[in-house]
């Protein structure tokens, strides 16, 4: 299951590991993020022993999401190290993000 980062743990959870760490930036009332929750979900299992995989929902978390700029959802960000190393914004198919974990870790 995908973690839930929060303003308050996003530091320690994401920023604090050498892991891949990959965040979907989310919204209850976007109909794509609906749509990629289960994928995101997937991704969590499967590669939950490799990478940190969490979801971020922007309503209750505006701190992270100011800092990071999201402006559009969904919008997924994968981090190395604290840092960007590449950015998603939208809907995406399951093989894609497989393709940008598996060329991060």
């Amino acid at each position: 299951m995908a973690l839930e980062l929060t303003d308050t743990n996003f530091a320690a959870t994401a920023l604090d590991t050498d892991k891949l760490v990959v965040i979907d930036f989310w919204a209850q009332w976007c109909g794509p993020c609906k749509m990629l929750s289960p994928i995101v979900e997937q991704l969590a299992e499967e590669y939950k022993d490799q990478a940190v995989i969490g979801k971020v929902d922007v309503d209750n978390n505006s701190e992270v999401s100011t800092k990071y700029g999201i402006r559009s959802l969904p919008t997924i960000l994968f981090l190395k190290n604290g840092e960007v190393v590449h950015k998603h914004v939208g809907y995406t198919v399951k093989k894609n993000l497989q393709e940008k974990i598996e060329a991060h870790l």
